[in-house]
């Protein structure tokens, strides 16, 4: 592989001169070139500088990797999780049909369909009013307490349907931090509010806390009758009996499913219970339809693959450390940090497979907000910064407020503007002549060219669907799993371990005494100094 990651670099040695918009002048069909559609959502990469012979190498590279091949392992049930011995499975929670997933020579199917089924029995009894609350009362509330892919998954995709919901409102809370969980609950009545404690141990020591005070708030209304109040997401069936929850409201799921791509199954719950069974499927059908995509088309017009392509021609090529996701879409809030922890998490590795340290730079760090909203905070450091950020925005021809489509056009307008100008900027000479027609003055005319020069040539890929349906969420969701997934692949680690995550939290347990008022002098200078500091005596204000 070696020889063709230098003749990538060389390549784009050898390029770099010709600007993405010197490609659209030299092709005037480079849109249609640069482009892929799968079941109606769009991938335009054509605002990029790779060529014909950059996506050949980079093409290359995906089958120098295995790519095919480690696809079909995945989907199959192999052990990719190479760490924790595990098969990668959460496809299977949204595989149509009848399909046979095995795992240890035992189809998981079954297991999968069955839990299904308890799942929208029970939130159809929630959304219909036959699960009725201690007192009797409907419940109109349902709290999620969850973190990380217990949390970011779920209240994403809610968000996110917004036009759907016609069951009990869903709230969330995930920080440790008492404010989350105060300002979460005010207002709610707990006479009327379920709880949902999404927890694969029910050891997670947020999750745990959180869920400790939100107990002692039922009881407080409902004395012994607070576990009628509780559901879980678990599989520690020891745990969540001594919480007192019924095993008909706790629903599990398998070890070959992450905790970032776990939106498909149980954790899914709050998804469920805000749309119904109908919508649910339907999200699950545009991930289905997402994974036979990426089974089946080849390398060239494969949207995940061309995706993660372009990722790897970004990071490793062009050297960009980091990527925006730019949904102009507000019910899409949540994406960028959802997308955040499906990426950095997956991808910040620095060893391979094999343990080795990691060749080249993996793991890009992701971030953004939706437009228009980030058009006035960031966006100036995008357009005339000195750091490069290649841009990936999402764009629905539709919205859901036909009595607004003047404000969605507007939308698009803005969307569509914002990767031209980062394409084309401003030259010199465009600059001076702005300049002029402002009255700018003869003396000042140099200084003010400089301000209103934009360098442009700064890449951007756009995403277009239809409009923002359940089916078209699961395809994004899923085309970007796979996308992490094709880029693991061709830097050689492990997307589907996190070890990076335990020892804060290991050291956090460690420092808890400390904060408490124990002394442990092991620690260091700053530690301890910021530890003195912030448990000091108040003065009496």
């Amino acid at each position: 592989m070696n020889k063709i990651w230098s003749g990538l670099s060389e390549h784009r040695r050898q390029t770099c001169a010709t600007t993405i918009a010197d490609l659209f002048e030299l092709d005037p069909n480079r849109f249609q070139t640069f482009s892929c559609e799968a079941d109606g959502l769009l991938l335009d990469y054509s605002k990029t500088s790779l060529d014909d012979v950059g996506l050949n190498l980079l093409i290359d590279l995906a089958e120098k990797a295995g790519l095919a091949s480690k696809i079909q392992g995945m989907f199959r049930g192999d052990p990719i999780n190479v760490t924790e011995g595990r098969a990668v499975l959460h496809t299977a929670l949204r595989a149509q049909g009848e399909p046979v997933v095995l795992v240890d020579g035992e189809d998981v199917m079954h297991d999968i369909h069955h839990t299904k089924q308890r799942m929208e029995s029970f939130a159809g009894g929630l959304r219909n009013g036959l699960h009725k609350s201690a007192t009797g009362a409907r419940f109109t509330d349902v709290v999620n307490i969850g973190i990380g892919g217990s949390d970011l998954g779920p209240v994403m995709a809610v968000k996110a349907l917004a036009p759907y919901h016609d069951g009990p409102r869903c709230h969330f809370i995930s920080n440790v931090d008492g404010a989350d969980i105060t300002d979460s609950l005010e207002g709610l009545d707990p006479q009327t509010t379920l709880i949902v404690i999404a927890s694969k141990s029910f050891t997670t020591v947020e999750t745990m806390t959180n869920a400790a005070t939100a107990i002692n708030w039922l009881r407080a209304a409902l004395g012994d009758q607070a576990s009628q109040h509780l559901a879980a997401v678990s599989t520690a069936l020891d745990k969540t009996a001594e919480m007192g929850i019924s095993p008909e409201r706790v629903f599990g799921f398998g070890d070959w499913v992450g905790g970032r791509y776990s939106l498909w199954g149980p954790v899914g719950l709050p998804i469920l219970i805000a749309v119904g069974s109908e919508n649910f499927r339907a999200l699950l059908s545009g991930a289905a339809a997402m994974d036979r995509h990426f089974q089946s088309a080849d390398l060239r017009n494969n949207l995940p693959v061309l995706l993660g392509l372009v990722g790897i021609w970004h990071s490793n090529i062009c050297g960009y450390a980091t990527r925006a996701i730019l949904p102009y879409e507000q019910r899409l809030a949540r994406l960028p940090a959802y997308l955040q922890q499906l990426d950095m998490e997956s991808n910040g590795k620095g060893v391979t497979l094999e343990g080795a340290p990691v060749a080249r730079a993996s793991g890009p760090i992701v971030w953004g907000e939706p437009g228009t909203n980030g058009q006035h905070a960031f966006y100036q450091l995008l357009h005339q910064g000195t750091h490069v950020v290649p841009a990936e925005f999402l764009i629905a021809a539709e919205g859901h407020e036909p009595a607004l489509t003047h404000q969605h056009d507007l939308l698009k307008a803005n969307c569509l503007a914002q990767s031209e100008a980062l394409m084309r900027g401003r030259s010199s000479e465009q600059a001076r002549a702005l300049a002029e027609s402002r009255g700018i003055a003869e003396d000042d005319l140099d200084r003010m060219t400089a301000h209103l020069t934009f360098p442009g040539n700064r890449p951007s890929v756009t995403l277009a669907y239809p409009r923002l349906t359940p089916f078209a969420l699961g395809q994004i969701i899923a085309l970007y799993e796979h996308r992490v997934f094709t880029e693991g692949v061709i830097w050689g680690i492990n997307s589907f371990d996190q070890w990076g995550v335990e020892l804060g939290k290991e050291l956090a347990v460690d420092l808890l005494p400390l904060i408490q008022g124990a002394k442990d002098m092991s620690k260091d200078g700053s530690t301890l100094g910021l530890v003195a500091k912030l448990t000091a005596p108040k003065p009496t204000p």
